[in-house]
This record gives structure tokens, C-alpha cells and sequence, in this order.
């Protein structure tokens, strides 16, 4: 399995890091310092794009709303289709939001 590869020890104290984390302001200041910015808002938009797939919007008014590109939205919907359901449970514990509403 591909991801069995990319869980390394690396990735497992990652993973221990995230989950050692309080709140949203520690989590943050986490992101800060291992993300770049750009990379902070590259998964803020996929997991925006993810929860308006999981509620049915269609790619023009994904792009529309949260500048993501075809590409983008098409490997969010393949992953939220066919991936490790980590889109999924997210979306279900964070429940539904109107991304399209000003977002």
C-alpha cells in the first residue's frame, strides 16, 4: 500500500505532534512553523473544496468560490471518493457548513 510508504517514523511523530496540540491557536502556531504559507492555504482551500463536493456543488461554483483550480478540485474529489475517508470524517465532525455563502 503507497500510503504504508509515506507513514514513516518521520511522519508518525507528525501525527503524535498534531494530536498533542490544545486548541486551534496551538495548531496554528504548529502549522506556522512546519507550513509555509502558501502551503497552509493550499489545505485550507482542499478541505474547503472537499466539504463542497461532500454537499453537492458543482466544480464551476467550487472554482468560483475558492479560486481552486479543476485540477485541485478533481484530485480533492478523487481522494474524497477513493481515498483514506479522511475528507470524510472531518466533513461528518465538523459538520456542514454553507462554504458557498461568502466564502
Amino acid at each position: 500500500m503507497s500510503s504504508d510508504r509515506v507513514r514513516t517514523p518521520e511522519v508518525e511523530a507528525l501525527l503524535e505532534a498534531f494530536l498533542a496540540l490544545e486548541n486551534a491557536d496551538e495548531a496554528y502556531a504548529f502549522l506556522q512553523d512546519v507550513c509555509t504559507i502558501r502551503e497552509i492555504g493550499d489545505m485550507a482551500q482542499r478541505l474547503a473544496v472537499a466539504r463542497m463536493l461532500a454537499a453537492g456543488e458543482h466544480y464551476t461554483r467550487i472554482q468560483e468560490v475558492t479560486g481552486a483550480s479543476s485540477t485541485t478540485i478533481s484530485r480533492v474529489s478523487r481522494s474524497l471518493n477513493y481515498g483514506a475517508d479522511g475528507y470524510a470524517r472531518v466533513i461528518e465532525r465538523l459538520g456542514t457548513t454553507d462554504e458557498g455563502d461568502g466564502a
